[in-house]
């Protein structure tokens, strides 16, 4: 919907013209949807395997469960089922086609409500024609995807940080690596994994203070800056592992854990209850990072001048905002946030350091704040997203090797947390609008 205010020549009154457009790509979303719920009906439900059926286990012995309320485990049938959820998913895709084609601009709650049943939906279809003649535990594949998040998560909201001052931050995947071979060297050489928690922020300050040096310093073009920090980062951690971890490991590079503090009670929950609240440190430091920085960003001041400085750092300055003093500290900021989510993968998880063991998470952390526009909220989600397509395609890679049901080539299910990526970014998203300055540097005049 845009508006146009109407041009006169004298003193008539102006009056402002609404001009209600649709885009020209409405289409697009709904017939995604549409051909991936043809699919899960064709090729889950009624190509499935006839008379067998699919158990999702939930609750377990010892939980917190009166009267039985969650059961212990649903067996539903497999084609059944199937065929059921993905009828549930083309519904979800009409009720798309109607509310895109009827209105220009639809409500966002309307929009995301059919998205995300029909994302259930198509999913538990997939899971249900999948684990055919087998089981999967819920509570495991849940536990599997917080895990896998918190790298993805603390890597997105560095790119927020970073990207709502008006720096484009591609060095996620550098500083991610650099935090994870900063925590597990210094935990080892010290004995100590909460001394190698905090030394992972602080190694991984050095990617970001290059990236404000070139991107804010000296204007360089930020992409090039971070694609080259990142081949940085894999060539010094790679030439410090070969050298010193390898040769003497014991001193070096030491698996070491973060211990987990379980909340009573609420760690007794079915399902969510070890998934939640039986975690480690830095589990709960990403709920209170991302509580904390929502808050931060659009109810303070501070938020304010960021979001300013990311927006218009011209109208910034004027106003007596340092804008490149304020990129400086986001990206700095940012970096050590990344470097949190290193530590996850290292100390979080309790193995050794092993080169380029980020593979890639920093641009799907990149992915997850672009799907999340820029939000601290949206990030975390997108990055649970992604993290459940990876936790989901470990569980069926132990699934599919047992014998009977449905056996997935395990080629396509590495795939599948980029083929989700892709799909999310692309199908999901839309459009979606970037700090105005972006990636711009700015001469104070």
């Amino acid at each position: 919907m845009s508006t146009a205010p109407a041009i006169t020549s004298d003193d008539a009154e102006v009056t402002k013209v609404v001009v209600d457009e649709r885009s020209a790509t409405w289409w697009h979303l709904p017939l995604t949807t549409t051909v991936l719920g043809l699919i899960a009906l064709v090729f889950f439900g009624l190509r499935g395997i006839p008379g067998v059926e699919s158990s999702f286990a939930l609750a377990r012995e010892g939980d917190l469960n009166p009267l039985g309320i969650v059961p212990e485990r649903i067996t539903i049938p497999s084609m059944g089922g199937a065929i059921a959820l993905s009828v549930i998913a083309l519904s979800a895709s009409v009720g798309l086609w109607v509310l895109l084609s009827r209105q220009a601009r639809p409500r966002r709650s309307a929009r995301l409500g059919l998205i995300l049943l029909f994302a259930i939906a198509w999913i538990l279809a997939f899971m249900t024609w999948v684990i055919s003649e087998k089981a999967l535990d819920v509570a495991t594949l849940l536990q599997g995807t917080l895990a896998l998040s918190v790298p993805l998560a603390f890597g997105a909201l560095s790119g927020v940080l970073s990207e709502r001052s008006g720096v484009i931050n591609i060095a996620i995947e550098g500083q991610l690596l650099v935090g994870a071979f900063g925590g597990a060297l210094v935990g080892s050489m010290t004995g100590s994994v909460w001394i190698g928690l905090i030394a992972a922020p602080l190694m991984a300050l050095t990617i970001g203070a290059m990236l404000a040096l070139f991107a804010v310093g000296y204007h360089v073009q930020q992409i090039i800056v971070g694609v080259v920090l990142n081949v940085l980062a894999l060539g010094i951690t790679s030439f410090f592992f070969g050298t010193v971890m390898r040769q003497d490991p014991g001193q070096f590079n030491t698996p070491l854990v973060l211990p987990s503090f379980r909340i009573p009670l609420l760690a007794d929950i079915p399902v969510i209850g070890t998934v939640l609240f039986n975690q480690n440190v830095l589990v709960y430091l990403m709920w209170i990072i991302v509580g904390g920085l929502t808050i931060a960003l659009f109810r303070t001041r501070w938020g304010l001048r960021v979001r300013a400085v990311g927006e218009h750092p011209r109208a910034a300055d004027t106003v007596g905002i340092p804008v490149n003093r304020t990129r400086w500290s986001n990206v700095l900021l940012g970096s050590a946030v990344a470097g949190l989510g290193g530590a996850a993968l290292t100390l979080g998880t309790g193995v050794a350091f092993g080169e380029d063991m980020s593979a890639g998470k920093g641009y799907i952390a990149l992915a997850a704040m672009i799907l999340g526009r820029y939000h601290p909220v949206g990030a975390l989600l997108a990055a649970l997203t992604f993290a459940f397509a990876d936790s989901l395609q470990l569980r069926l890679g132990t699934t599919s090797a047992q014998e009977g049901g449905v056996s997935i080539p395990g080629d396509f299910l590495l795939m599948l947390p980029y083929v989700v990526a892709l799909f999310a970014v692309a199908g999901v998203v839309g459009r979606v609008r970037p700090p105005a300055a972006n990636g711009q540097p700015y001469v104070s005049q």
